[in-house]
């Protein structure tokens, strides 16, 4: 297929969550065995790499200049000057470091925080199972196109937005776009046309985590036309907002400098007629009373002050872009919470354990697996952790942060799967199981209905065992 036929492909669904599978595959002009090479060819032509687009980037000079765009910085700067006029070349020296070392330390922050928001694009997938000619094969998430048929698995990221077309009890974590923190029910069967992203269940979105299940689904959306691309044109046309404190530091600014400019005049006039004072002698009293009444140590007071408090957030996982917002946060005296009225991390931890034989009981919180089980060595203990661990979807991930020279540091554990079975797996971890040996064979999927789970492993030396 050329590029020309592939731009009179309908390579956009309205509203494909309200239509059924047949409809979108003869919008898309996809059959069961997927595009051929050449029609996904012609079609990345047209619409381009499934790849979230860069932001446009202010130049860095542009952005170190906009640190001195403040009314304080200007009352600075103005000092500075003026002990520049009377040759007073230590003082001028000094204010002009202050200035400089303000600008510094706001843009080293910035620049580690626009790096922290960069990682948006970091939750595309890199690479998706499709199929192509009727052949199953894995590509780079960035090649897809609309039309492509995606296979999705446990643990899978979703690569693009998608029409589900088979589901076997298929949940999706969709908690970085919508907000909810339990996995979402997907089926094929279409859903009303006004129903909001959350209640969307026969589609799947890009950057959301496939917890349990599995699926087969056509690709509907790629690159900015996905609904985190949305997200993220979104956020680009957010404007600027003033802060509090940037409020009142604009508005002392303001007046500081009005208050300087009128007692000095008063100060003029007043030594001009009343005290007949020289004209030089008087203009070498008014600037240095109006120097000597510039907070020169404010802003970078100021400054110091915030990148303090960006620092502590930091070390909490928490990105500020602007200094001035670690203020902002500070001035809140309402937080608005759903349903619980509570805020979570959701994490599951289990703390009891019961059996026919035994009552255990588990210390340790969240999904660091440092914990004991107590009393230890329960005959049917080995069992119920075998099964906690085997008959499982999650699965956990040491998270870390970068390195220093050459360390990694460890944030701590991070769970790809549901919370239910990821506090399953923590407590198997804690009393010490190991199943990195077996293999699954087979899986009858949980179905929520039933509350059952069913497996089967085999284990290195052969041995088949159910769960």
């Amino acid at each position: 297929m050329s590029a020309h036929a592939a731009a009179d492909v309908e390579l956009t669904v309205a509203a494909p969550h309200a239509a059924d599978v047949a409809e979108v595959r003869r919008l898309l002009r996809v059959g069961e065995d997927g595009l051929t090479a050449d029609d996904a060819r012609a079609r990345h032509a047209v619409v381009g790499p499934n790849l979230l687009p860069e932001p446009k980037r202010t130049p860095a000079w542009q952005r170190f200049l906009s640190h001195f765009n403040d009314t304080l910085i200007y009352i600075l700067l103005a000092a500075a000057a003026i002990k520049a006029v009377m040759g007073d070349w230590l003082d001028f020296w000094v204010i002009v470091s202050v200035a400089v070392i303000n600008a510094v330390i706001g843009y080293v922050q910035e620049g580690r925080a626009e790096k922290a928001l960069a990682g948006i694009r970091g939750m595309l997938s890199a690479d998706a199972t499709v199929r192509r000619e009727g052949r199953w094969t894995t590509v780079a998430a960035s090649e897809l196109v609309p039309g492509d048929v995606v296979r999705l698995m446990p643990g899978d990221k979703v690569p693009a937005d998608a029409r589900i077309v088979e589901a076997t009890q298929l949940r999706v974590d969709e908690a970085a776009l919508t907000g909810e923190s339990m996995p979402s029910a997907k089926a094929p069967a279409a859903v009303a046309a006004e129903a909001g992203v959350g209640d969307r269940s026969s589609m799947v979105f890009s950057g959301t985590i496939v917890t349990a299940g599995q699926g087969v689904c056509i690709v509907t959306g790629t690159g900015a036309r996905t609904e985190i691309g949305k997200i993220q044109a979104l956020v680009g046309e957010a404007g600027a907002l003033e802060t509090p404190l940037t409020a009142q530091l604009a508005a002392f600014g303001k007046t500081l400098t009005l208050v300087i400019l009128g007692m000095a005049l008063v100060m003029m006039v007043i030594g001009r007629y009343l005290h007949e004072m020289p004209l030089p002698d008087l203009v070498s009293a008014t600037i240095g009373f109006a120097v000597a009444a510039i907070p020169e140590g404010l802003p970078a007071l100021v400054t110091i002050t915030l990148a303090i408090g960006v620092q502590q957030m930091a070390r909490r996982h928490a990105i500020t872009r602007k200094l001035p917002a670690v203020e902002a946060l500070g001035s809140v005296t309402t937080v608005c919470s759903d349903k619980t009225g509570t805020l979570t991390k959701n994490e599951m931890t289990v703390r009891t354990m019961l059996t026919p034989l035994s009552r255990y009981e588990v210390s340790g919180l969240g999904y660091d697996p440092t914990g004991t089980i107590t009393p230890a060595g329960g005959a049917d203990l080995a069992a119920l952790l075998a099964v906690a661990d085997l008959c499982n979807d999650a699965s956990l991930e040491r998270v870390a942060d970068g390195t220093d020279a050459g360390r990694a540091h460890l944030l701590g554990w991070s769970l790809v799967g549901e919370p239910t079975e990821g506090a399953l797996k923590v407590v198997a971890m804690k009393g010490g199981v190991d199943s990195a040996d077996a293999r699954r064979i087979a899986v009858v999927p949980f179905d929520s209905a039933n509350k059952f789970m069913a497996t089967l492993h085999e284990s290195a030396d052969g041995s088949r065992a159910g769960l």
